[in-house]
């Protein structure tokens, strides 16, 4: 009689761990799904606040009514849900788009993606506005706060909310030298330099043998915030001859280096010549191309010195 028994509680027991090991299982694949659906309906916000960014440069604000409702239509209405299409189109100053003719929005970068009650997502990123010649040396014109919230709407995800922040200018930082009398305008990325002084020597041609310093002067190398003894950038640097000394080295009277060209003169003010030596980035370490980008801007420019 016992035998009976102990096999119906064996039974028992087998069909009960099944159950809890089944339930477990499944609540373990319903917490992956989850997880998996979540991150799919993150994707889907931040490719369309992506999309959406793009088409920021195709709407003028400024331009009359009927064409600014044309624009949007035409470049907002898959992204945007129909309330706050309409919102925008009786305020269009207050909608994200063009502004002006440069700069202009170019993208919007995506900060966070958070979630919301009601199966909504906020996405809070920044507005990337370019001209065309920040662009060309990627960088930036100015920057403005959106936030974005996304929701289900219909059969798809619509952006149903938008709050634009302040613009944030991004615009060049200036080195200035009250000493000789000029400004640098530098990339925002260059806001934490430093100034490294040092001299140049012009060895005279009347008895180069002699090696006798004939004239000397300033040279002040503006240096990238990341430079570190251990992973050297390219400087900037600037040398300052007066007007005198640079009449003479033109002159040939004496010769600083041993470059077969001379120093190129960057600009000049009524007392002073800032010129960029010969062959400043011959060893072309980290940064060199970045430098030779900033001189083709005409960066240096001239003020009336204090002395």
């Amino acid at each position: 009689m016992k035998r009976p028994l102990l096999l119906v509680l064996a039974l028992l027991l087998s069909v009960s761990l099944f159950s809890c090991t089944s339930t477990e299982n499944q609540a373990q694949l319903n917490e992956e799904g989850q997880q998996k659906t979540d991150e799919f309906d993150r994707e889907t916000a931040a490719a369309l606040v992506e999309s959406f960014g793009s088409k920021l440069q195709s709407v003028s604000l400024q331009a009359p009514k009927d064409i600014v409702e044309k624009r949007m239509q035409e470049n907002y209405s898959d992204f945007v849900s129909e309330a706050l299409l309409a919102q925008w189109i009786n305020d269009p100053i207050n909608a994200p788009g063009r502004l002006t003719s440069s700069p202009w929005p170019d993208r919007i970068e995506i900060l966070t993606i958070g979630e919301l009650p009601e199966y909504a997502y906020e996405v809070k990123g920044e507005i990337i506005e370019i001209t065309g010649t920040e662009n060309a040396r990627g960088r930036i014109a100015a920057k403005r706060p959106i936030t974005l919230v996304i929701k289900e709407i219909g059969n798809g995800w619509l952006i149903d909310g938008v709050t634009l922040g302040a613009y944030e200018e991004t615009g060049p930082v200036v080195y200035n030298n009250t000493q000789y009398g000029f400004d640098f305008s530098l990339p925002e990325s260059w806001k934490d330099h430093r100034i490294v002084n040092d001299k140049w020597e012009g060895i005279s041609q009347k008895n180069p043998e002699s090696g006798k310093t004939a004239e000397t002067g300033p040279v002040i190398s503006i240096r990238h915030p990341q430079w570190t003894s251990q992973s050297p950038r390219q400087d900037i640097p600037i040398m300052i001859f007066t007007l005198a000394q640079w009449n003479l080295l033109q002159q040939g009277e004496f010769h600083i280096g041993a470059a077969p060209v001379g120093p190129r003169e960057l600009a000049r003010n009524t007392n002073y010549v800032f010129a960029l030596p010969a062959r400043y980035n011959y060893a072309f370490p980290t940064g060199f191309e970045e430098v030779e980008d900033i001189l083709e801007s005409n960066p240096l420019k001239p003020t009336e010195d204090k002395q």
